[in-house]
């Protein structure tokens, strides 16, 4: 079982125990890809899925910080808080694996707290608009979150 997230087609393949494939569009970074701490950029290199959080959450659940806010996106709530880069339905957290590249340091994906997760379905999928994270549809992030466990491999490549 692994993910590979490719950067240049905006897709996340997952391989499952059997080595089918699913497919998914995403939405990387929009400053592109990059280690650095504060650089809103996705990382690159070998990752495992460190965190699985929201399971049994309702789709469009709003998390802020890694916890449930009890708020169900709506365009309603996103008029409200109109800044806010929204967090939905689940998280699954990343873990760089090569020390210098994305562990440890100022280049530390964990620190960075580069997630795959849900948003607004009014996002478009394909191109990036991240703040580094990996963004995805809301049906496709459960569906890819019931299928994954932890210590995945998540490999992020151009």
């Amino acid at each position: 079982m692994k993910v590979i997230i490719i950067v240049s087609s905006q897709t996340l393949d997952f391989y499952d125990a059997s080595g089918q494939c699913t497919s998914f569009s995403i939405s990387t970074g929009k400053n592109g890809v990059g280690q650095l701490y504060g650089s809103e950029q996705t990382p690159l290199g070998q990752h495992v899925i460190c965190e699985k959080i929201g399971a049994g959450a309702l789709e469009n659940t709003v998390f802020v910080t890694r916890k449930a806010t009890g708020e169900i996106y709506s365009p309603e709530l996103a008029a409200q808080f109109p800044e806010r880069d929204w967090i939905l339905t689940r998280i699954l957290r990343l873990d760089g694996c090569e020390r210098g590249l994305n562990k440890g340091g100022e280049v530390d994906t964990f620190k960075r707290c580069v997630y795959i997760h849900g948003v607004p379905d009014k996002e478009p999928m394909g191109v990036p608009r991240s703040h580094g994270c990996i963004r995805m549809r809301n049906q496709d992030m459960m569906r890819l979150f019931d299928q994954v466990e932890v210590g995945v491999l998540v490999e992020i490549k151009l």
